[in-house]
């Protein structure tokens, strides 16, 4: 069963465990510390998904994820741009679709956003397909768009309005 959650003290090594494997750090942002450490973690939890709405993923008891909407600032506050990994012993089981579909209801419910959309590295075939069933279209590709280690990726922008 997915469920999301607020982070605690007792996902401190899971987080660890997971943010440091390559394979899931692949597509998302350098503001995520590598390698990632228990202080790392220990921020996360305490500060750093307090801001937003950032949940954990749980699957049957056991964190396997994270998700979240950040939103917009002035005269995008009515925005909110979707984030999300997922352990890679967890791929392709619906999980992360299910946490997609929690996110969204609880955003669209809960405040006062009306789209919410995501950015997705070329590349990430898997993230683009996971937003197209869960309800967004793309509506860009801004070419060249995201650097990282060196490379230039096309970032692919999804969107899902209420």
């Amino acid at each position: 069963m997915v469920t999301l959650r607020d982070f605690n003290t007792n996902d401190i090594d899971r987080l660890v465990g997971i943010l440091n494997d390559d394979v899931v750090t692949e597509f998302l942002s350098t503001k995520i510390p590598s390698p990632y450490t228990k202080d790392d973690a220990a921020w996360w939890v305490k500060e750093g998904s307090q801001s937003n709405i950032v949940k954990a993923i749980s699957y049957n008891g056991a964190l396997v994820g994270c998700i979240g909407v950040n939103q917009g600032l002035f005269e995008y506050e009515r925005s909110g741009e979707i984030g999300y990994w997922l352990d890679k012993n967890y791929w392709r089981k619906g999980i992360t679709s299910k946490a997609i579909q929690l996110i969204s209801d609880l955003v669209f419910t809960n405040t006062d956003i009306v789209r919410i959309f995501g950015a997705v590295f070329s590349g990430n075939h898997a993230s683009m397909q996971l937003l197209l069933k869960s309800g967004f279209s793309e509506e860009a590709v801004l070419k060249k768009a995201i650097f990282k280690n060196g490379r230039f990726y096309d970032k692919h922008v999804f969107a899902k309005l209420n």
